[in-house]
């Protein structure tokens, strides 16, 4: 098929997550390869790929020992349900999931996207409550700006004004916490700023803690919602106060786990112990889709019992435990150890933010924020004040554009610039790919009609 019949169909026949299509009519874009770090499109143009193709892949694209799992996989079966009956690679990673997981936590149960293990989690938490006969337990606390997926639990949990605001009679009530965002934050001291948050936090728990069934908090920096780094402390906090009040701690690191952060999972930067934890993204390395939550003993004993008791989790999807995403997740975290990912990430962490540093020689950088290879960068029509770009203005979106164009790929989250490059990019692509964003925000920034 020729391009101009593959880009005609793409317009004519496909919907894009996340896209308003008259966007893309305007600034179409269609992939056909990759190599390494790098993606290919139709007309052979090469792009190094800034956000991992959406915070997931670890080692590159065409990594030879995932390509080999997944033939080798082939050769045996690639799919049987998990419904009633387990298969070999569903087993072989489960047992290493809880292996790498924090040591509570022991019970995995798949499925097939972030979105999905959260609202798995939600209804565990829920029927958790229930088994054990405190009924009242059914409702969640979430923090503000907190973002866990798309499905109607996820953004029930969910508080991103822009993507859930829509749906509001659809999503069921929860009550809202403040995050300890610093970025204009009255407050200049983290310390007082976690307090601040923790003790409004410690007042919803002591109001309503009979009736909270659990929290979801995404792990130490929120994503979708504004890449806002929690101050150190905080989670640990909220983990204090769970066990204070009874309250089940879900944490999810869908964006956060697999060394995305420097550490196996965002949470061993505070040794933190969720009751439940969601993970999904670099789980299978960016190829596979695989999801999963995990879950304490305590929490899979109280659904164990004789089937008249009505205790089963009655949850399931048609690929849960697919054997080909399993068999792709073992070869992925085999390459961890063999590849040493962990060690990679930490040694790239300071270079990064070395380099991170020089974007606030720029007019229009009003915040760096980084944990790991997690990046956010913050553009403002006026850094003094903070003033942010007028919203129809679309400047990240804009700068995404003209990086394109340098020959990088990201997603703005708002006038916020996403940089999540593979966990597997050398110190020269690092910098390359900082370069660009930074000629990129300077060349769209200065032009802007709203620039005094």
């Amino acid at each position: 098929m020729n391009q101009q019949t593959l880009l005609e169909d793409s317009q004519e026949y496909l919907w894009l997550p996340f896209t308003q299509m008259t966007d893309y009519e305007r600034d179409p874009l269609i992939i056909e390869s990759g190599e390494g770090i790098k993606l290919k499109d139709i007309y052979g143009n090469e792009y190094l790929d800034g956000y991992s193709s959406l915070w997931l892949n670890v080692h590159g694209h065409r990594k030879k020992e995932i390509d080999e799992a997944i033939k080798k996989q082939l050769g045996s079966i690639a799919h049987s349900t998990l419904l009633g009956a387990a298969n070999v690679p569903s087993i072989q990673l489960a047992k290493k999931l809880a292996q790498i997981t924090p040591k509570n936590l022991k019970r995995t149960f798949y499925s097939d996207s972030g979105a999905e293990s959260v609202e798995i989690a939600i209804k565990m938490a829920y029927q958790y409550w229930q088994n054990k006969g405190n009924v009242n337990k059914t409702k969640f606390v979430s923090l503000s700006n907190g973002y866990h997926g798309d499905t109607v639990g996820a953004i029930s949990v969910g508080s991103v004004e822009l993507f859930h605001r829509v749906y509001g009679s659809l999503m069921f009530e929860t009550i809202k916490a403040p995050f300890p965002i610093v970025y204009r934050n009255q407050y200049d001291d983290l310390d007082q700023i976690r307090e601040n948050a923790l003790t409004e936090l410690r007042g919803i728990f002591a109001k309503h803690h009979e009736e909270i069934a659990g929290i979801t908090v995404e792990s130490i920096i929120q994503g979708a919602g504004g890449m806002n780094i929690m101050p150190p402390g905080y989670l640990k906090g909220v983990e204090k106060l769970c066990q204070e009040f009874n309250i089940l701690l879900i944490v999810d690191e869908v964006a956060t786990g697999f060394g995305r952060t420097g550490k196996m999972f965002a949470v061993e930067h505070e040794n933190v112990q969720p009751d439940l934890m969601t993970i999904a993204k670099g789980i299978t390395g960016g190829y596979l889709p695989v999801a999963a939550t995990m879950a304490t003993e305590d929490i899979y004993e109280a659904f164990y019992g004789e089937y008249q008791e009505l205790k089963t989790f009655f949850h399931g999807h048609s690929y849960t435990g697919n054997q080909l995403g399993c068999a792709t997740a073992l070869a992925n975290l085999e390459l961890y150890e063999n590849d040493d990912i962990l060690g990679r990430v930490q040694g790239n962490i300071a270079f990064v933010a070395e380099e991170l540093q020089t974007l606030y020689e720029l007019n229009h950088v009003g915040d760096v924020r980084q944990l790991g290879l997690m990046c956010g960068i913050e553009l403002v029509r006026d850094k003094k004040t903070k003033e942010p770009f007028p919203w129809e203005d679309r400047v990240g979106y804009r700068t995404t554009l003209k990086m394109r164009e340098l020959g990088m790929l990201t997603r703005p989250l708002g006038d916020i610039i996403v940089f999540m490059p593979p966990l597997a990019s050398s110190k020269d692509e690092l910098g390359e790919m900082i370069g660009i964003m930074k000629q990129a925000i300077k060349e769209t920034t200065e032009k802007m009609p709203s620039v005094k």
